[in-house]
């Protein structure tokens, strides 16, 4: 049901095996049990990730991620994120509004990358080499690396291609989006260079 995909010194990351979107969870020394997408809900995951940590929170990059959010909130206790272009999109309540420049913990904070979805945002872990988690903003192409697939249905793909320039100068390890297929997805180490480079090709094409 999980699988463990890095282990740092402060967090270690799984995949929510048949997710889709991908949902992930970050057992984190200071913010506790941190979900990112809320899969379907399922009693028994629910009792998987509290024995890895206690859910504290559900984070949704996009509208896309939102399944049972109200479920897991109520079976959960935990506060759900989005960001206030977002939450009237959302099917559930959200309780906390991710305004430009908000962090989770010191070292936990979020990048608003609007474009595929009007309030669409990644969360970003700045320690340990770096770990981002994209939801729709970016999506493995056809090597299994995350990059900017442009899509007829998105908010606006003048602001997708802005944020994407944006990740130019940021370093991290590691990147997920809301596509995962096992033994097929890249994500890391060297996700950064990888990504700058896929980028930079889709920019000059």
């Amino acid at each position: 049901m999980l699988q463990r995909l890095i282990e740092l010194r402060e967090r270690t990351v799984y995949y929510v095996a048949g997710s889709r979107p991908a949902a992930y969870f970050i057992a984190d020394v200071e913010a506790q049990g941190v979900l990112v997408n809320s899969p379907a809900f399922d009693p028994r995951l629910l009792q998987g990730l509290q024995a890895l940590a206690p859910l504290k929170y559900v984070f949704l990059p996009s509208r896309r991620g939102a399944l049972d959010l109200d479920r897991w909130r109520g079976a959960s206790g935990a506060e759900t994120l989005a960001t206030e272009a977002e939450a009237p999109a959302i099917a559930g309540t959200i309780d906390l509004m991710l305004a430009r420049g908000r962090k989770l913990t010191r070292t936990i904070d979020f990048l608003q990358m609007a474009g595929v979805t009007e309030g669409s945002c990644a969360l970003r872990i700045r320690n340990n080499g770096g770990v981002l988690f994209f939801g729709p903003i970016l999506e493995p192409g056809a090597d299994g690396w995350p990059v900017l697939v442009p899509h007829a249905d998105d908010h606006s793909a003048e602001n997708r291609l802005l944020g994407a320039l944006g990740l130019q100068d940021l370093r991290f390890e590691y990147a997920f989006t809301d596509v995962f297929e096992p033994g097929r997805t890249r994500f890391g180490p060297g996700a950064d260079a990888a990504i700058r480079i896929r980028l930079q090709r889709l920019l000059e094409a």
